[in-house]
């Protein structure tokens, strides 16, 4: 190597960047065609991947057979996303150049990151025609395959890498092969596996307990999702399974402290504040209850689900002006939705603000006027009010969605004779 190559070499060593590139700059003009290679590949090393382009870029033009310069330019290409023209160059290589196989590797990478799954497909199996042991193509083949929903096919692969290697560019092949039968519906087989891996990776540990958990065994989910905490206390996703998987056990206070055990990592999870909230209640806790709605809701004010539960939380200790407070302030955030007036609507008639529930009747009423339930409620509160005429026209709509209430059709009956007398 030449000496003022060397030389940049230390500098960059010795973290002087600046004067490295500057040296290798001013000598760049007067350097041979070797020379000018091995500073591109310095280039690409150091990451100045437009610089290391450039060089390349002349020097394929000069020698347009040197196939190694097309291979290094092209996974500048890749490296700068630019996945076109490294397509192109990568096409380039002829069948008897010893990076063919590696080259057809690429190429399928690249048309996979395009959606092109057929001929990504087609790269893999030219190379196992080329050469038919190698693992990293069955190992490619079986990715290939999963990513595309096909697992039944990716599982030969996988089982065909398995005899030789059971990891290829530090992933797990059983751990693949698990995945495959999980997606595919063969939970046993693929408990089996991730049973066979003892593996500590939080990751291989969570996909176990879902596999167990589809598999019927609850105790085994429960068991792998508190190992993932245990290995690591930040896999979010993890407590709310977990905390789930105890309920389905009915083991409600260990739900409820798994819930708890979560807010405290991950405090912008509304799904674990509203789990939280509910598992508070079926513990008779229903200022905890409350409270952790309110947080799930303060979160997201349109988390519908959150907002329901909460209102019948407050109907129960007959808290109607908390209803209208709660859904009010919601409303006023821009979160629009019927069941909210139909709600407002009932805890204004409650209080017996009888214009305001009529109101929020009326603009419940813009889209639910085919709910039965609404039409029925909504034509009892017009009755109540005096409201006859508009009330018979709810009812005989009513009538029209449900005909054999015959309780509602005497109700009308009646109502009709009490107005026409």
């Amino acid at each position: 190597m030449d000496t003022t190559i060397m030389e940049a070499v230390n500098l960059m060593e010795s973290k002087q960047m600046e004067k490295a590139i500057s040296l290798l700059e001013d000598f760049l003009p007067k350097a041979d065609d070797e020379e000018k290679f091995t500073i591109a590949e310095l280039y690409v090393q150091w990451g100045f991947l437009n610089e290391a382009a450039d060089i390349l870029d002349e020097l394929m033009h000069r020698f347009p057979n040197e196939n190694e310069i097309k291979i290094m330019l092209a996974d500048v290409y890749i490296e700068q996303d630019n996945d076109e023209e490294a397509i192109n160059l990568l096409n380039e290589i002829e069948e008897d150049d010893p990076a063919y196989v590696q080259t057809l590797l690429q190429l399928a990478d690249l048309y996979q990151a395009q959606g092109l799954f057929e001929v990504a497909e087609q790269k893999l199996l030219t190379a196992k025609h080329h050469e038919p042991t190698e693992p990293i193509i069955d190992f490619a083949l079986g990715e290939l395959l999963f990513s595309n929903g096909d697992y039944r096919q990716a599982i030969t692969y996988y089982e065909k890498v398995l005899p030789i290697t059971k990891e290829i560019d530090h992933v797990s092949v059983n751990d693949r092969l698990a995945e495959a039968y999980a997606a595919s519906g063969e939970y046993e087989m693929a408990l089996d596996i991730y049973q066979d891996i003892d593996s500590e990776d939080p990751d291989t540990l969570f996909k176990y307990g879902f596999t167990a958990l589809h598999a019927g065994r609850r105790d085994i989910a429960i068991k792998a999702w508190k190992h993932v905490i245990e290995q690591d206390m930040y896999y979010h996703t993890a407590y709310y399974q977990l905390a789930k998987a105890y309920e389905s056990e009915e083991m409600i206070q260990e739900a409820y402290d798994t819930a708890l055990q979560g807010i405290q990592v991950d405090e912008f999870n509304k799904e674990l504040y509203f789990f939280a909230g509910s598992m508070a209640h079926q513990l008779n806790n229903d200022e905890e209850s409350e409270k952790w709605m309110r947080e799930a809701i303060t979160l997201d004010s349109d988390y519908k689900e959150a907002v329901l539960f909460l209102i019948e939380l407050l109907k129960q200790q007959d808290k109607e002006e908390g209803i209208i407070e709660l859904l009010t302030e919601i409303i006023q955030t821009g979160a629009k939705d019927s069941l909210y007036e139909w709600e407002l609507a009932r805890a204004y008639n409650e209080t017996e603000s009888y214009d305001n529930a009529l109101k929020h009747y009326r603009e419940a009423y813009n889209s639910l006027n085919q709910d039965s339930d609404f039409l029925k409620e909504f034509g009892y509160f017009l009755t109540e009010e005096g409201r006859i005429d508009d009330a018979i026209q709810l009812f005989d709509a009513y009538l029209r969605i449900q005909p054999l209430d015959a309780d509602i059709e005497e109700y009308v009956s009646r109502l009709k004779s009490t107005r026409d007398a």
